[in-house]
């Protein structure tokens, strides 16, 4: 099996508002996101890839036009934008364009991660 992965980066905010109210993470803060996306494929293309780095640029585009320096409950319209659930949320929208995807990680912090992995 080969796998590749590429990093993508983005800063935002959110408000995990069903916590408790003493909760750090009930008040509205940001991160910088690292985004990791992994591409898997038992067999090679012609050139030689499991997908050419360069034909991700449009998840990039959308991590940047839609993703970055927002407000992530407003943009995905609730409350509950978790790194578990935004990982989910970009594997989705990945693997409707690279079948090859085969698992999303996020990083809120440099310690903490949260991977999406069927």
């Amino acid at each position: 099996m080969y796998r590749i992965t590429k990093e993508f980066h983005f800063s935002a905010s959110h408000q995990l508002c069903r916590l408790p109210d003493d909760h750090p993470c009930a008040r509205m803060h940001g991160h910088n996101y690292i985004v990791e996306v992994e591409l898997s494929s038992e067999t090679l293309d012609d050139d030689g890839f499991v997908v050419d780095y360069r034909a991700l640029a449009p998840l990039k585009s959308w991590i940047d036009d839609t993703l970055d320096h927002r407000h992530l409950n407003e943009v995905f319209g609730h409350d509950g934008v978790t790194s578990e659930w935004l990982a989910r949320t970009i594997f989705d929208r990945a693997r409707a364009s690279w079948p090859q995807v085969s698992a999303v990680r996020i990083s809120e912090t440099p310690k903490t991660w949260a991977e999406y992995r069927p």
